[in-house]
């Protein structure tokens, strides 16, 4: 008997080794790096993958955990709602980020997402140049500061701040100052590309002073490198992917032209450091940057799990210039695949891949450009005049039934209209009633799907569609305007503050909503997964991975994917 037990005992021994070995979990990363490719619907890195190399998005897209289907649960998919919404794991309706602007009804005008006249730019002439800037949501803003205070909840970089008690290192780049400044969050370090001073910047927020590197890598003169170069295919023309449609629709912005070769022109041209974001060149000199924060700041190196936040902002612009399907699409993709490429090789160099937990996604969707679709047949997508939005019938009605006039209707600022409520108040009339009326007329403009009122939206009112869910996800009630405006699928405005562009986003419909979401690094085991996710997933599956809180008004749900191999 006793030597039968023996080869028991031994082999419960190597039973319980060999368990262990598989249940040990993945040590904790050294770095979680997040990567956000501006605009990137979920779609285009299948698109145009065989045109990529092996260490950019096939890298992720192979070795990774790759869901295919995962889509925004709001509404108004612009930049700052989805960027803020990865940051955090929930809707505008937790975090209060409903729009790139929205109308404030205590300062009576239009705000900027992250304008904060509290905290000033370090650069002086650092913010918005007013007769060169394209971009009209920062034109909004009244003032050059800026700061994460407006985002109404917590992210994930602030409850690594937290659990790490402010030992973690966090840290955020991005052409744009809402692409950097949501993912820093409150507690983390954001950088952004000035056009108006050709250099990256941040907001005494952040910092008294600029770092000794910061200063000294603006000091180096990077963008003048592209000055007289040009924006050229990088491949043979008939290696591409689509040929191309309708082309009229492209933008030739200042000389820089409609179709390849596209000029920078010489630095000193006013529009030469807008000419380098609509292109490559932004996603090159952020990844140039961020590869020196990695190093200069040491990231990586210390005995708590540090967090870089790269957004890539150069395919957003891309599009609304050109569209999707365009040449210059596609070949800024296979270019960012490069740089990308660049950019995993210096962290595996820094910090070690299999020591970084990777994620990818973006912050929203694009339509194809309306011309291009109408060309293969569907006619009913096109570009919309937001002028008819107020229109006679409609103050006409106003004037009828409450004896209100124009006066009554504040602005229409995407993807709301706001009304006036104190006059509608001193006329002694319901503002429900109003908000009814308004969204009954706009509801017949040829190109409107739906008007919704914030009356039906607060009392829960609205019909069981996932669109209307979508709408409901967006309404925050001390920054939503009283109508929501939902335009009929494929048609939007087309206007960038009298920019005519070629295709723009902000639409609850499917091709807004799909982006892709990948991990990779650190033991995640390549799957590729096509269950319908959210990007609301991503901040509370990071937390997860790390054994800390989730963010404070996360919905989003931990991914099992990553979760079972961290």
């Amino acid at each position: 008997m006793k030597i039968a037990t023996v080869p028991r005992l031994l082999c419960l021994g190597l039973g319980l080794i060999a368990f262990n070995a598989v249940a040990a979990p993945q040590p904790a990363p050294k770095l979680v790096l997040q990567i956000t490719v501006d605009g990137l619907r979920g779609d285009l890195l299948e698109r145009y993958k065989h045109n990529f190399g092996d260490k950019g998005f096939r890298y992720l897209m192979d070795e990774g955990a790759y869901y295919t289907n995962a889509h925004y649960q709001h509404g108004n998919t612009e930049t700052i709602v989805g960027h803020v919404s990865l940051a955090t794991g929930a809707p505008p309706s937790v975090h209060g980020m409903v729009g790139n602007v929205w109308y404030d009804r205590q300062k009576e005008r239009l705000v900027y997402n992250v304008e904060d006249g509290d905290y000033a730019m370090l650069t002086q002439g650092a913010g918005v140049n007013q007769s060169t800037e394209i971009d009209p949501t920062q034109k909004t803003a009244k003032l050059d500061g800026r700061s994460p205070v407006p985002i109404l909840s917590t992210t994930f970089s602030d409850e690594l701040a937290i659990a790490s008690n402010g030992q973690s290192k966090i840290y955020s780049v991005s052409v744009k100052d809402r692409g950097a400044i949501s993912l820093a969050g409150h507690s983390g370090k954001a950088f952004w590309f000035s056009k108006a001073q050709s250099e990256f910047v941040t907001s005494n927020y952040y910092y008294e002073d600029y770092p000794a590197w910061v200063t000294e890598w603006n000091a180096q003169g990077y963008p003048t490198r592209y000055s007289k170069q040009k924006w050229d295919l990088s491949l043979e023309r008939d290696q591409y992917t689509l040929q191309e449609g309708p082309q009229d629709q492209k933008v030739d912005l200042a000389g820089f032209k409609r179709t390849f070769p596209h000029p920078y022109g010489p630095s000193s041209f006013q529009y030469f450091s807008t000419m380098l974001t609509l292109s490559p060149a932004g996603d090159e000199l952020t990844a140039d940057f961020a590869s020196a924060l990695l190093e200069q700041e040491k990231l990586g190196q210390g005995n708590f799990t540090d967090y870089l936040a790269v957004s890539f902002s150069s395919n957003d612009y891309v599009i609304h210039m050109f569209g999707p399907s365009s040449l210059e699409a596609e070949d800024n993709l296979i270019r960012l695949d490069q740089t990308l490429a660049t950019f995993l090789g210096n962290v595996e160099k820094q910090v070690g891949l299999d020591n970084t937990l990777i994620v990818l996604s973006a912050d929203h969707g694009v339509p194809e450009a309306a011309p291009t679709v109408n060309a293969l047949g569907y006619n009913t997508a096109k570009y919309f005049n937001k002028d008819t939005i107020i229109n006679e019938q409609l103050v006409s009605r106003l004037n009828k039934e409450f004896g209100l006039g124009e006066e009554a209707i504040r602005l229409y600022s995407q993807p709301y209209i706001y009304l006036n409520h104190e006059v509608i108040k001193n006329k002694g009339v319901s503002l429900e009633a109003v908000q009814r009326a308004v969204a009954e007329e706009v509801e017949k403009v040829k190109g409107i799907e739906h008007a919704v009122t914030s009356t039906d939206i607060m009392q829960n009112t609205l019909p069981d569609s996932r669109v209307m869910q979508l709408v409901k996800n967006n309404h925050h009630p001390q920054r939503s305007g009283d109508i929501y405006l939902v335009f009929t699928p494929r048609t939007y405005i087309n206007d960038m503050d009298g920019l005519t562009i070629a295709s723009t986003h902000g639409s609850p419909w499917r091709y807004d909503t799909h982006v892709p979401v990948i991990f990779a690094g650190n033991g995640v085991e390549a799957n590729k997964v096509t269950r319908e996710v959210t990007p609301y997933d991503i901040a509370p599956t990071l937390s997860n991975a790390l054994g800390i809180t989730l963010p404070s008004g996360a919905t989003g749900q931990v991914l099992k994917e990553v979760s079972a191999t961290n």
